[in-house]
């Protein structure tokens, strides 16, 4: 009789424990991922194929996919997960589940790599350096200044050339002795420039090179002694710049020459402030910034063409905080975006 007792004990525990390990295998997996439930919620296992699995819950497992099928009970199952479509199983489960709406499908028509191209070289001439506010491709040369607390594109003028002063880019070369002391190099007329800016640390921008529609060609101009090239739209990209501290008279402005081979070396020349120069994406605009704040007066903008040689067909203007606005200033202006419809058919 204790025989019989205890190997009816054992097979009564045998027969409680099968229903738990049962349950054990039946049991949703652990969700490591948004779209696994462990609340038997049956959601879709999509594969590449179109076709899809009803699961109660998955999980990626190295190179396959453990689920739960709904369709067999729960039973453990796999697939590898090179077949299955992990991006539309999630969108699905989102989607159905918990309510979130499908992305909307993007049915704007959408330019040729070609096209698209193209727009990006047009934009080049045309470069955004501020917000609504874009270098037009017309001119030579710009400088962005603030009048009340407005960012502006102010034309600069050529001084001293028989081209459009602001759409060309004449040079007229002088040969400055590297030896010999700071000398009288230029008079401009009139004590004040036309162009007054308003703040220390004005940008400048200068049109480099001449692939913009002909606009007559170049041509040699009599300079005196001074060999002379007038060329239109855009400077040499191989030029430098630098910004001189013109020295007021009564009626005129003087320019001094300045010791080139003194420049990018640290050695610091009076009334000589460089700059940092940055070529513009597309290569069609030079963005020149002084390497200190510009002090109330009048200056130039100077191009040195050479390791001898300067332009003396400057860029001249002033900086008076309390000057008026420039007449000529180009301001912000909000653009409505271009916008593609399909052609009706």
């Amino acid at each position: 009789m204790r025989y019989r007792g205890l190997t009816l004990g054992i097979m009564l525990s045998v027969a409680l424990a099968i229903p738990t390990q049962l349950d054990a295998q039946r049991r949703p997996l652990d969700a490591q991922d948004p779209a696994a439930t462990v609340d038997h919620q049956r959601t879709r296992l999509i594969l590449r194929n179109g076709t899809y699995q009803l699961v109660l819950s998955y999980k990626v497992n190295g190179n396959v996919v453990e689920y739960r099928s709904a369709e067999r009970n729960g039973e453990l199952e796999e697939v590898p997960l090179k077949l299955v479509d992990m991006p539309a199983t999630l969108a699905w489960y989102h989607q159905q589940v918990e309510g979130v709406p499908a992305p909307q499908q993007d049915d704007r028509p959408v330019l040729s790599p070609e096209l698209a191209k193209e727009e990006a070289d047009r934009a080049a001439y045309s470069p955004e350096v501020a917000p609504n506010l874009e270098l037009p491709q017309e001119l030579s040369v710009v400088v962005m200044d603030t009048f009340e607390g407005t960012p502006e594109l102010v034309p600069v003028p050529q001084y001293n050339t028989d081209l459009n002063p602001e759409t060309a880019h004449a040079v007229l070369k002088q040969v400055i002795n590297p030896h010999s002391s700071p000398h009288q190099i230029l008079e401009l007329q009139r004590p004040q420039a036309d162009v007054q800016l308003h703040v220390p640390d004005p940008v400048f921008f200068v049109r480099v090179g001449n692939d913009l529609p002909d606009t007559g060609g170049g041509f040699t101009v009599d300079t005196h002694g001074a060999t002379g090239r007038e060329t239109p739209s855009g400077g040499d990209a191989g030029s430098a710049y630098v910004i001189e501290r013109l020295d007021a008279m009564q009626y005129s402005r003087i320019l001094d020459s300045f010791k080139i081979d003194w420049l990018n070396s640290g050695r610091r020349q009076p009334d000589i402030i460089e700059t940092r120069e940055q070529d513009l994406p597309g290569g069609h605009w030079l963005k020149l910034t002084p390497t200190r704040p510009l002090d109330f007066g009048e200056y130039a903008l100077v191009e040195v063409v050479s390791g001898h040689e300067l332009n003396l067909n400057v860029w001249d203007f002033g900086v008076h905080s309390g000057a008026k606005e420039n007449v000529e200033a180009i301001r912000p202006e909000t653009r409505r975006p271009a916008t593609l419809t399909r052609r009706k058919p």
